[in-house]
């Protein structure tokens, strides 16, 4: 969005949030001069996507509207049953839809998963890494990580490194974040969130702090085999999850939530967009995004250093 007039009223609706996040936003976005225009009809044809936390939510609406663009969906679940029902509300017929089994938040099962897409034989194209969860009091997975930090870091790292050899040289991973993560620092000194009174909300917003200041080490590392890596937060999306995790915050917001696809627009126009957008950036309604406004919560290099250092470690990647 190069529109001097446009470029500045889009950055006010950022600062303002509520104006930004809802789904007047959006609406406002799409009619500035500059707003990208949307994937054409058949543009993700012959090409496969998958799509974690796709029993729901976003990830339901991300299936949805990859498949309407052509592509083969993979819908990663923990609940297969749940995952069915929507390929088949997809597709009564399951046409271009496949259903696979994961807990996301333990390695074991993503290192499974990951062998069974090999022995598949799949050619990835795009990785929407929705999968997510707000946990009421301090769970671990089954590695022993503290449970968000494992289900939206390690595992979709994890994942993402063991399908290198399968993606293609005009690959996307999504990682979909939160705005929330603009109101946390960079947990680099206590990951496992060991210290002080915990908090669900605040450990998801710490996890998604997390995502977006890897992003720069996650492209430097997989740009070598072709792979562009991006976060993208939807705003204040209508889903399943914030109704169980964030009820009195859904009740107040409701007017002006956006639908969960609307929430999910950015990341499947990523996937689909050609040319392919330059990679290891934060994403809101098809445009850049900073990590940080007005200095609050920015992140050192060194910090950012540290906090992939023990990613990598905790999710066993090779260094």
């Amino acid at each position: 969005m190069t529109h001097p007039v446009s470029a500045a009223i889009d950055s006010a609706l950022d600062l303002s949030v509520v104006g930004g996040y809802t789904r007047l936003g959006l609406a406002a976005r799409r009619r500035l001069p500059g707003w990208p225009p949307d994937s054409p009809s058949g543009a993700l044809v012959g090409t496969h996507v998958v799509v974690t936390g796709a029993s729901s939510g976003l990830g339901e609406a991300c299936v949805q509207m990859l498949h309407d663009l052509g592509a083969h969906v993979h819908l990663v679940v923990r609940d297969e049953a749940k995952g069915e029902d929507v390929a088949r509300g997809v597709d009564a017929g399951l046409a271009r839809l496949t259903t696979w089994r994961c807990d996301l938040s333990d390695l074991d099962d993503v290192r499974d998963l990951a062998g069974r897409l090999f022995e598949a034989g799949v050619a990835v194209r795009g990785l929407v890494h929705n999968a997510g969860a707000l946990p009421p009091e301090r769970t671990e997975s089954e590695q022993g990580h503290e449970q968000t930090m494992a289900l939206h870091v390690l595992g979709p790292v994890l994942l993402t490194e063991l399908l290198l050899p399968a993606l293609t040289d005009d690959a996307r991973v999504v990682l979909v974040t939160s705005g929330g993560m603009y109101t946390q620092d960079l947990p680099v000194d206590d990951p496992e969130y060991l210290q002080g009174e915990y908090a669900g909300a605040t450990a998801y917003a710490r996890s998604k702090r997390t995502q977006v200041e890897i992003l720069g080490a996650l492209q430097e590392r997989w740009g070598a085999h072709g792979v562009a890596v991006y976060a993208t937060h939807p705003g204040w999306a209508s889903t399943p999850g914030i109704t169980a995790s964030l009820p009195r915050f859904e009740r107040v917001t409701r007017p002006v939530l956006r639908s969960a696809q609307e929430g999910a627009d950015t990341s499947v126009w990523l996937v689909a967009t050609r040319p392919r957008r330059v990679g290891g950036g934060l994403w809101h309604d098809r445009r850049p995004r900073p990590t940080a406004y007005l200095g609050r919560h920015a992140t050192t290099p060194a910090d950012r250093a540290r906090m992939w250092d023990w990613v990598a470690g905790a999710a066993g990647l090779a260094q």
